[in-house]
């Protein structure tokens, strides 16, 4: 769509860069990331005079407390967190500024949309695996973690998008990804769901993943392909291929690319296993199975 140039005042415009700048700044220091965490959230949910009561001593309520306790992402849990094939090393530090992108989004700035896209870009060179240039991330988008995602340039993520990483999520320049569209890159197992597999999911250069839409783990969207609304992708998309249904099927190829397109087959062809990323886990951990269920088959006999 045709679009215009929008910015703020000039006075607003310098009061938010500058704060972007600084929480850039501190990010990039040796300074603890939890605590420019919480000190960010305090500061943007207008609490520091009653987190510094807190800290003083005084009394304040069991509800304050843990309000005032939650800015901090060492008090916080996310479900990833109980994923234990995650990589610990590299976890903690994402898991933070997992806290601080999803706290902000609960703010009233995240509304702000010229300020929110460059601060949500800020963290994402912080949090992702690696980031290009001007990106536009919109508000409510999750992840498993954040580590496990690159993104290349211009690429637009829009509302309520969920990009999971617990493998490998490569997204390309250009990317479009509608509002409420799954990119995922874990399976589970179909007796046993607390059996997990990971794998590499791929989206080429200028594909289009529309609202709805859902892509399983280990697929690879191809260059300039769309995946259209409410699609269930089960396979790889051929570049500059249009997919639509459930499961997607190839219906046609983009107008003007029928010379470089490979030609449309009944169904797309999965090649999931090509792109699985193995795991171990250590043999003395701890786990459990949050269903207790009876796996034993009636037909093993």
């Amino acid at each position: 769509m045709t679009k215009v140039h929008v910015s703020l005042p000039e006075e607003a415009e310098r009061n938010v860069q500058s704060f972007i700048d600084e929480v850039d700044e501190r990010l990039s220091s040796e300074e603890d990331t939890c605590e420019v965490v919480r000190d960010v959230l305090v500061d943007l949910y207008g609490d520091r005079e009653a987190y510094e009561r807190w800290q003083a001593g005084e009394d304040i309520s069991a509800a304050e407390r843990v309000r005032l306790q939650g800015y901090d992402p060492c008090n916080a849990t996310l479900e990833s967190e109980y994923y234990a094939e995650k990589d610990e090393s590299t976890f903690t530090r994402s898991k933070h500024l997992q806290w601080l992108w999803r706290q902000f989004d609960a703010t009233p700035m995240a509304d702000n949309i010229h300020f929110a896209l460059r601060f949500r870009q800020m963290l994402a060179n912080h949090l992702f695996e690696e980031c290009g240039d001007n990106c536009r991330f919109f508000k409510g988008i999750t992840f498993t973690y954040g580590h496990n995602i690159t993104i290349g340039d211009n690429t637009v993520v829009h509302d309520d998008v969920h990009l999971d990483d617990r493998g490998k999520l490569t997204i390309g320049d250009r990317v479009s990804i509608s509002d409420n569209a799954h990119v995922y890159s874990h399976d589970h197992d179909i007796v046993d769901q607390t059996r997990v597999e990971n794998f590499h999911t791929v989206v080429e250069d200028d594909a289009r993943i529309t609202y709805d839409s859902m892509v399983r783990a280990g697929c690879r969207i191809g260059e300039n392909a769309v995946v259209g609304a409410r699609a269930a992708v089960q396979g790889d998309v051929p570049a500059h291929h249009i997919v639509v249904g459930i499961p997607a099927k190839s219906v046609k190829v983009k107008p003007g690319w029928e010379s470089v397109a490979d030609p449309i087959q009944d169904r797309l062809t999965n090649r999931q296993e090509e792109r699985k990323i193995p795991y171990d886990l250590p043999d003395d951990l701890e786990t459990f199975d949050e269903f207790g269920r009876d796996l034993s088959k009636p037909d093993s006999s």
